[in-house]
């Protein structure tokens, strides 16, 4: 099993720096001093780039020739707490020319299912993630855009083993 490690220092009020294991800085706050993401914010933002990394580097193998690639992320929290996102919607944004459908749909696929730890762990709670893309075929003028659900995971999926 290995093991991740991070330490975060408060420096007055609600304002953390979080150093990772890795040695980067992330600041965090409440948003009072307004000078970090907040915390939910960094977890969906952690939940997208790991989906993304996972997406870009299997549509790379994949041979599509991308020219642009983003992910969309939007929650929903619950109002009383503990705040907990109860939805997460994903959007893959893929752009370039001749893009195929079917390798869009497999990478987000094996991402959700297989290899996003971050996906794995807030789909074993009580959020159901949307897993969708948009593909923006520039081979066509105006470009055709194409967009679907791929699945939804959670809430409460056992994680795999």
């Amino acid at each position: 099993m290995s093991e991740r490690m991070v330490v975060a220092r408060n420096e007055g009020g609600m304002r953390f720096v979080i150093t990772t294991g890795s040695g980067h800085d992330i600041l965090v706050d409440d948003g009072e001093r307004d000078s970090g993401a907040r915390p939910t914010e960094a977890l969906i933002a952690s939940l997208a780039g790991c989906t993304g990394m996972d997406v870009a580097s299997l549509l790379a193998k994949k041979r599509q020739q991308v020219s642009g690639y983003r992910v969309e992320a939007t929650a929903g929290q619950r109002e009383t707490y503990p705040r907990v996102f109860t939805t997460i919607d994903l959007v893959h944004v893929v752009e370039g020319a001749g893009i195929d459908v079917v390798a869009v749909r497999r990478s987000i696929e094996l991402s959700a299912t297989k290899y996003c730890p971050i996906s794995a762990m807030i789909s074993a709670g009580p959020t159901a993630i949307h897993h969708r893309y948009r593909i923006v075929d520039t081979a066509h003028e105006p470009p055709l855009v194409t967009e679907d659900e791929v699945l939804v995971t959670g809430p409460n999926q056992p994680l795999l083993a």
